[in-house]
C-alpha cells in the first residue's frame, strides 16, 4: 500500500496529493492519505465517490493521525 505523508497540508491539497498519486496505481491497488487536517475526513470519501473509487476507510497512522485508505477502482 502506498501512503501520503499530508501532515501540515490544508484543503485541498491532500486531495491533490490522492489525485496525483492514482494514476501510478494499478486497479485494485490501495492509497493511504496521513493528514492531521480535520477536512481530510470528509473531503477523501467525497472525492472517492466523485471520481469514481472506493473509499475503504479510516485507520490510525503509527503517530495517531487518521490514515484514510482509497482503493484504486478504475
Amino acid at each position: 500500500m502506498k501512503e501520503l505523508d499530508c501532515r501540515g497540508q490544508v484543503c485541498p491539497r491532500p486531495i491533490i496529493e490522492l489525485a496525483r498519486a492514482l494514476p501510478d496505481l494499478a486497479v485494485g491497488d490501495l492509497v493511504a492519505v496521513v493528514a492531521d487536517d480535520p477536512a481530510a475526513r470528509h473531503d477523501v470519501a467525497a472525492w472517492c465517490r466523485l471520481r469514481g473509487q472506493e473509499y475503504v476507510g479510516e485507520e490510525t497512522a503509527e503517530d495517531g493521525l487518521p490514515r484514510y485508505v482509497v482503493r484504486r477502482l478504475g
